[in-house]
């Protein structure tokens, strides 16, 4: 095996749920990406870093590219483009289990150009209903440059010989380069982003059926301070941002339970992330119409 070490950027793109975020986290071993059954969960270009003997892979996943004339989709459309301008490396990471439909066919074309540099993941393919071949009959009509040996089934949920596969792929088709993080570092989010969308995760899996868009988290204060008996500790207040003052009810919840049980589940999840405990002030408040604020929607999605 050559001694050289690979580096790249890796972009993955994909449909709404097709499972990208899933994956990211899969492949370095940490929850950097939030993960929801909502569509576009994803609002900006996460970055996980994976580093090997062989090099470092840096993944950017992006949110999912779904066509709508809606202002913060549009942004969203343009997170992911910037992704795919600087990445050396594009993975497609296609939902096997559904038929492909005018959205697939836009990525695909999208992709056409970058065919040189793309791998394709088929996944989900541990659902019953996944269709490999249907998948695959896709890709070879609208992605026709794309060689059957950059065409990979897996299943994101899973460390197997096929996302190793697909792993060893990317590998071999980056350029020799020195890494671009160190070697024990695993993604170059900052606390309070990571603590945002851990709390957006946890109301949107709670709130999917009533205000899942019509939400963002701001970390408001931050502060690493000693308890009583000495142990850092990291305060945290942060607020869950709604549309309109007559939602901020489904938020808080009958008694406040609604906004205990997102408060505790988020807990759970960053006390396993982060070195220090976690003591989370969350509370609600709205922001008028945020959604149509070009300003705040920038901010929000890191353009």
């Amino acid at each position: 095996m050559s001694s050289e070490k690979k580096s790249a950027f890796v972009a993955i793109i994909g449909r709404p749920s097709s499972g990208k975020s899933t994956l990211v986290n899969l492949f370095c071993g940490a929850k950097l990406a939030i993960v929801s059954a909502v569509p576009q969960t994803t609002r900006n270009a996460i970055r996980g870093i994976l580093s090997r003997p062989e090099g470092q892979l840096v993944f950017l996943d992006t949110p999912g590219r779904h066509t709508s004339e809606k202002k913060l989709n549009k942004k969203l459309t343009e997170v992911s483009d910037r992704a795919l301008d600087d990445s050396e490396l594009v993975l497609y990471v296609l939902d096997a289990s559904r038929a492909p439909g005018l959205e697939e066919e836009a990525i695909a074309e999208r992709l056409l150009p970058l065919a040189d540099r793309t791998i394709a993941a088929i996944n989900k393919m541990d659902l019953p209903s996944s269709d490999y071949e249907r998948t695959l009959q896709f890709l070879q009509d609208k992605l026709p440059s794309l060689p059957l040996s950059r065409c990979f089934s897996i299943s994101a949920l899973k460390k197997d010989e096929d996302t190793e596969a697909l792993l060893s792929c990317l590998f071999e088709m980056a350029e020799t380069g020195d890494p671009m993080y160190p070697e024990d570092c695993y993604t170059d989010q900052e606390i309070p982003f990571r603590i945002a969308e851990i709390i957006r995760e946890k109301a949107m899996n709670r709130l999917r059926e009533e205000l899942p868009h019509s939400i963002y988290v701001q970390v408001e204060d931050i502060e690493l301070k000693d308890d009583d008996s000495g142990k850092k500790v990291l305060w945290v207040r942060a607020f869950i941002i709604t549309e309109r003052e007559s939602q901020k009810g489904m938020i808080v919840g009958k008694g406040g339970q609604m906004i205990k049980a997102i408060r505790l589940a988020s807990l759970k999840d960053l006390n396993q992330i982060f070195e220090w405990k976690i003591d989370l002030d969350l509370r609600v408040k709205t922001g008028k119409d945020w959604r149509h604020n070009d300003k705040l929607i920038k901010r929000i999605i890191g353009i």
